[in-house]
C-alpha cells in the first residue's frame, strides 16, 4: 500500500497507489569531493561526460538519499544506502567492487582503481550523493560498460540495490514506469475501454460506464485504426500511447462493427479514466460486491454498489459479501474509506513509524450505508496491505464474518516519492495495526471460517497449559474446501461449518494468540498461518457458498461473527 510522501491524505501499498508527492528538488551539496591522483573525475561545470547527466544526477541521487534517510520506516545512514546503490553497478559491469576505508570511497576493479573520492560524513546524504555521482562519472571514463550504460540503467542498478537491501516492497520506477503507476493510481486521459488483442486489431471486450467511448464504442468492436496507425502489428505500448493522452484531446478510431462492411471512423475525446475496480452481482437476495484493487475511486464504487443492491432489492436483500481474493491492495485512504462506509464509529486502522507523519489514527465518522444488514468479507493469500486493512478493520469491530484463507500478511505502508527524473522511489514508512491493536506484517487476517485446501489438516499453534505444555504445540482447526467424490458444493459448506463448531471452544485462544503475537516473533508468526495456509482462492466456489449460506441464516451469521469478537463461541 502506497502514501503520498507529504501528508496523510492518499495512501497505497506498492503493489500500489496514490498521489505520488513531489516536493520542490533539493540543492546539490555543497561540499565537493575530488578524485586522487590519476584517477578520472567528471568536472562539475560539465553537465554530460558521455551522456550521462552529471548535475541530473546530482540531484536525483541527492533527493532520494533524502528521501530514504528521512522516511524510511527504521534507521539508515546516506553512506549506507550510498554503498549500497554503488555497489549496484555490479549488475552493469561485474568486475566493479567498492571500498571505502582511510576516508576514501572507491571503485575498483581487478585491473585496479577506476575512480576516488573524499568520503562524506555518515548522515551527509547530500555529500554522499556528489560522491555517488562523481563516482559513476569517473568510473565511466575506464569501463566500457559502465560507459555504455544510459543514465536510467544507472538509476536502476543504484536504487534497486540499495531498496532491495531495505525490504521486498520498497523499489524503484524509472519514468516510464513511473508514469503508468501514476495512471493507475489516479486516472489518465483514455478512452474508457478494455481490449484484448486479436488477428485484426484490438477486440473490445468492456466499455466503461461514463467514459469517453460509453456509446460509440461496443463490445465485440474491433479497432483496426487508431490516429490513422494500423493496430495489428503494434506493441502494446505503442497502443497505449495511441489510445491515451491528454485530457479533452481527440483521437479518431477505425473499427471493424458486425453487420458494416467497411470500418467507420469513431471520433472520441479523452477524459479522465480511472480503472474501474468495483463490480456488483445480485445473487439470491445477496449483493456481491467484488473490489478487485484499491484506487482513488474504489469507495464511491462500493458505496454506489451497495445503494444500487438496496434500490434494486429493496428488502428482500439479505446481505451484502465484499469479495477481496485476489486483492493486492492500493490507496491506504480508501480501505479506510471502504472501511467506514460499514462502521459508524470507533477505530479503522492505526499506522506506526519513524517518520513523525507516519504516525495516524484512523476512526469511522459515517453512517452504515448497509444499515446493518449482514457483511461477509472473503479472502485469500493473495489479499494484500488495503484489502487486510478492510477486513481486520470489520471483524475486530464485529461489523463482517471473514471467510476463506489466511491473507497475505502485507501489514508495511508505503510512501511513494517523485523524483526530479520523473521516476518514484516506494519506501516503506510505516506498519499498520488492526483495531484491536495487532500488527498485520507477516501474520495477515485469520477467517473466522476457513476454507483453505490442503492434502492434510493443518495445524496452528496452541496455548500452553491446553492439551500440550510446549509453546509449539499444535492441533489440526481447520477444513479442506476440497469435496468428495459427488458432494456438491452445499454440502460441502455445512461439513465445514459443523468442522468449525466441534472445534470453537478453542477459537479463543487462538485468536487471542493471533493478536498478541508480537511482530518480533517471526516463526511464532508463521507457525500461526499453518492454522489456514493462505491459499490462492480465486476460482473457489466454496467462499462464496459459506457466504452466502451465513446471510441466508441469521442466527449462523451471529454465530460465527461471535467466533473473532468475543460473542457467544458454544458450539452450534
Amino acid at each position: 500500500m502506497t502514501r503520498p510522501a507529504h501528508r496523510i491524505k492518499r495512501t497505497a501499498l506498492v503493489v500500489a497507489a496514490l498521489t505520488a508527492a513531489a516536493c520542490a528538488p533539493s540543492e546539490g551539496p555543497t561540499s565537493s569531493a575530488v578524485a586522487a591522483g590519476p584517477v578520472p573525475s567528471a568536472p562539475h561545470a560539465v553537465d554530460r561526460s558521455d551522456g550521462f547527466a552529471v548535475r541530473e544526477a546530482e540531484r536525483v541521487f541527492s533527493y532520494a538519499f533524502d528521501a530514504i534517510t528521512d522516511r524510511y520506516i527504521d534507521g539508515v545512514t546516506a553512506r549506507g544506502v550510498a554503498v549500497e546503490g554503488l555497489r549496484g553497478l555490479g549488475s552493469i559491469d561485474p568486475a566493479v567492487a567498492v571500498e571505502v576505508e582511510g576516508g576514501r570511497a572507491e571503485i575498483r576493479t581487478p585491473a585496479g582503481l577506476l575512480a576516488s573520492v573524499a568520503a562524506p560524513a555518515d548522515d551527509d546524504a547530500r555529500g554522499w550523493a556528489r560522491a555517488v555521482t562523481e563516482l559513476i562519472a569517473g568510473a565511466r571514463g575506464t569501463s566500457p560498460q559502465l560507459a555504455a550504460a544510459g543514465r536510467e540503467d544507472i538509476y536502476e542498478a543504484v536504487f534497486d540495490a540499495t531498496l532491495a537491501k531495505l525490504d521486498m516492497f520498497s523499489r524503484y520506477a524509472g519514468a516510464e514506469e513511473a508514469r503508468d503507476h501514476r495512471a493507475s493510481r489516479n486516472g489518465f486521459g483514455g478512452i474508457g475501454i478494455r481490449y484484448v488483442k486479436n488477428e485484426d486489431g484490438l477486440l473490445v471486450k468492456d466499455v466503461f460506464e461514463d467514459a469517453p467511448s460509453d456509446g460509440l464504442l461496443f463490445v465485440d468492436d474491433v479497432i483496426v485504426g487508431v490516429a490513422g496507425t494500423p493496430t495489428v502489428d503494434l506493441e502494446t505500448k505503442q497502443i497505449k500511447d495511441l489510445l491515451r493522452g491528454p485530457i479533452d484531446s481527440s483521437v479518431t478510431l477505425s473499427v471493424k462493427r458486425t453487420g458494416i462492411d467497411q470500418p467507420v471512423q469513431v471520433p472520441i475525446r479523452r477524459a479522465l479514466v480511472v480503472p474501474r475496480t468495483v463490480t456488483l452481482t445480485l445473487d439470491h437476495d445477496v449483493a456481491v460486491i467484488k473490489i478487485s484493487s484499491f484506487n482513488q475511486r474504489t469507495a464511491s464504487g462500493v458505496d454506489t454498489a451497495v445503494r444500487q443492491a438496496r434500490a434494486g432489492l429493496g428488502a428482500s436483500l439479505r446481505g451484502i459479501v465484499l469479495d477481496l481474493r485476489g486483492n493486492p491492495g492500493g490507496l491506504l485512504d480508501q480501505a479506510v474509506a471502504v472501511s467506514d462506509l460499514f462502521l459508524t464509529d470507533g477505530p479503522i486502522v492505526s499506522t506506526r513509524g519513524r517518520h513523525p507523519e507516519s504516525r495516524q489514527a484512523y476512526a469511522a465518522r459515517e453512517d452504515d450505508v448497509a444499515a446493518g444488514l449482514p457483511v461477509v468479507v472473503l479472502v485469500d493469500g493473495r489479499s494484500a496491505s488495503s484489502a487486510e486493512i478492510v477486513t481486520a478493520a470489520l471483524q475486530d469491530r464485529g461489523r463482517a464474518v471473514v471467510v476463506g484463507t489466511t491473507s497475505y500478511g502485507k501489514g508495511t505502508v508505503q510512501t511513494v516519492v517523485r523524483l526530479p527524473n520523473d521516476g518514484e522511489l516506494t519506501l516503506t514508512w510505516s506498519r499498520f495495526h488492526s483495531p484491536s491493536g495487532y500488527a498485520l506484517h507477516g501474520l495477515g487476517v485469520m477467517p473466522a471460517l476457513c476454507t483453505a485446501t490442503a492434502d492434510s489438516a493443518p495445524q496452528v499453534a496452541e496455548a500452553p497449559g491446553t492439551a500440550h505444555e510446549d509453546d509449539d504445540a499444535v492441533v489440526p482447526v481447520t477444513h479442506s474446501d476440497v469435496p468428495a467424490a459427488g458432494e456438491d458444493a452445499g454440502r460441502t459448506v455445512e461439513k465445514l461449518i459443523a468442522s468449525r463448531a466441534a472445534a470453537a471452544g478453542s477459537v479463543p485462544t487462538q485468536y487471542a494468540q493471533w493478536r498478541s503475537t508480537p511482530i518480533e516473533d517471526t516463526e511464532g508468526r508463521k507457525r500461526l498461518r499453518t492454522a489456514c495456509p493462505p491459499v490462492n482462492h480465486a476460482d473457489s466456489t466454496v467462499d462464496l457458498a459459506v457466504g452466502e449460506r451465513l446471510i441466508e441464516d441469521r442466527g449462523l451469521y451471529s454465530w460465527a461473527l461471535g467466533l473473532t469478537h468475543g460473542a457467544d463461541t458454544a458450539a452450534r
